[in-house]
């Protein structure tokens, strides 16, 4: 019976019923297929996902509204003109510098809005028309466009690095534990890893800004020339949104604002910049983008909410481990897992959207990376980069039926359009793989002084060494706990005297040292009131 409602589940989800209503069947099942019963099955899920609204996850889930919210306004204003026409006139001497220029627009413009389509539909209408009337073939014309409409997700402040790391920390926790009592050290910080893809997208970028520059060379197509006067009157212009990604990575690495602080400063200077400075926004759109973007934050936090639920059943029914099993005993190297794990990606990309991705599949994959070693932040990086790829992915990929909306134009026509494109990315994704240098992270924040650290491992380190009862020849046992029975205060020091100075010792002299010392100290080492071991054992 459970299997037929799996398989009901299943082509519900193939007919286009929203994810998040089969992630809650999925763990109402798997509740109702364990051994207690299905209240305490699926409370346990239901009760973790209140601790989402606790501690680091919290802090981190909060600034999802607050750059969704940002990224709409920008998205509704006039910001990709701005950022367009700063962009060509910077690099438009290029050869094919209208096609970089449309790299790097459509890569700063997908960091804000976080949805790949809407850099479509905001861009494409005015690089698509640009890039055909300065000579680039439609073909390519079209497929960069629907190409480079996801390459913005490795920059910060782009919302599935905190995602990611939210989920990563969770997961890593749980992962973590042994089942014997131990815990296994992660070091994980999701401030840092917010800064491990810069260098990897910029892998990307200029992987597919060669690939470009190629054609223009090849097509001949003619180049625009430098003018210093436009730069500075385009650059100005833009000045302030350009400085916006500047303030967010300063804050950030240098810990002045916590992530949270970040975002609401963000989406507040957006909005005065947007609203006030460039008057694109008014009261009417202000409301719109409101709801549209809170919308959204809605989706969003529904599809965390119920794969949260269906990740703990996984954990409780011990899926991870057994996965981990399974491929412990198939793949014996972490490069081929990391192969193998590219290919998974791939098609988890093309057929759900990176949100849920996320929170469904980095739980299952954390215990197997943890398995062979692999680094958590090079980990984020892959998986990430992955998903940008399945965006384009035939033959589901998102940014082709939205280019093939946006452009009406045949599927088959996109799809042709955009292999180079993604043959590229995949260039790119085979060096962040395998090159894991690649992924650069900030060093971890100092929290504290250094020397209550030392000494406190200093501490640490005298118990270990420290000797709990001495031999003192004469048939005599001293224990350490015998000290605190002690009638005086006097005895009492004497004897923790010994142990301390016993302990320090580093040869047999010198042991026998202390104990004479003591032994003369305390009268010959006589004392009615304390009971002693002999070398039996016996009182």
């Amino acid at each position: 019976m459970l299997t037929l409602l799996l398989i009901g589940l299943i082509a519900l989800l193939a007919l286009g019923a929203p994810i998040f209503t089969v992630m809650i069947g999925g763990t109402l099942l798997g509740a109702a297929s364990l051994p207690r019963s299905l209240f305490d099955e699926f409370g346990g899920p239901i009760t973790e996902v209140f601790r989402l609204g606790q501690g680091e996850q919290a802090q981190i889930l909060s600034t999802i509204p607050l750059f969704i919210f940002a990224g709409y306004l920008m998205a509704e204003a006039k910001t990709a003109d701005r950022m367009v026409r700063a962009a060509q006139a910077f690099l438009g001497w290029l050869p094919g510098g209208l096609a970089v220029v449309t790299v790097f627009a459509c890569a700063v413009f997908t960091v804000f809005t976080g949805a790949s389509g809407v850099t479509i539909v905001a861009l494409g209408g005015l690089v698509m028309p640009a890039l055909i009337k300065q000579g680039y073939p439609q073909r390519f014309s079209l497929g960069l466009v629907a190409g480079t409409g996801s390459v913005g997700l490795l920059f910060p402040p782009a919302l599935p690095l905190f995602i990611y790391g939210t989920v990563y920390g969770m997961a890593a926790q749980t992962a973590s534990d042994t089942g014997q009592g131990e815990m296994k050290l992660i070091e994980f910080a999701t401030d840092r890893f917010v800064f491990a893809g810069i260098v990897p997208g910029i892998v990307l970028c200029g992987v597919i800004c060669i690939y470009a520059m190629a054609v223009a060379v090849v097509r001949k197509v003619p180049r625009q020339q430098f003018d210093l006067r436009e730069l500075a009157s385009a650059l100005t212009i833009a000045l302030p949104e350009l400085a916006l990604p500047v303030f967010i990575l300063a804050a950030i690495g240098t810990g002045f604002l916590t992530i949270p602080e970040v975002a609401s400063v963000s989406a507040l200077y957006v909005f005065l910049i947007e609203a006030y400075l460039y008057r694109d926004i008014d009261a009417r759109a202000l409301f719109r983008i409101v709801r549209e973007s809170m919308a959204l934050v809605g989706a969003i936090f529904i599809i965390i909410l119920c794969a949260t639920g269906l990740t703990n059943y996984f954990v409780t029914a011990k899926v991870p481990d057994a996965i981990v099993e399974w491929i412990s005993s198939t793949i014996h190297s972490k490069w081929a897992f990391l192969l193998a794990l590219n290919v998974m990606l791939l098609f988890v990309g093309m057929l759900m959207d990176i949100f849920s991705a996320i929170v469904v599949v980095v739980p299952l994959i954390t215990p197997i990376a943890m398995h062979y070693g692999i680094d958590p932040y090079h980990l984020g990086v892959v998986f990430l980069l992955n998903l940008e790829l399945g965006y384009l992915t035939p033959p589901v990929g998102l940014n082709l039926f939205i280019a093939s909306f946006k452009f009406n134009q045949p599927i088959v026509a996109v799809v042709r359009s955009t292999l180079p494109f993604l043959s590229m990315m995949i260039v790119a994704l085979g060096l962040v793989t395998y090159v894991p240098a690649l992924t650069v992270v900030p060093p971890p924040k100092r929290t504290g002084l250094v020397g209550p650290l030392v000494r406190l491992v200093e501490a640490e380190r005298k118990k270990l060494d420290y000797v709990d009862q001495i031999d003192l020849g004469d048939g005599r046992v001293l224990k350490l706990d015998d000290c605190d029975d002690m009638d005086t205060d006097l005895d009492r020091l004497a004897c923790k005297g010994l142990f301390d100075a016993y302990s320090k010792c580093a040869d047999d002299a010198c042991r026998t040292k202390a104990i004479a010392d003591y032994k003369a100290e305390s009268g010959g080492g006589d004392d009615d009131d304390l009971d002693w071991d002999d070398d039996d054992g016996d009182l």
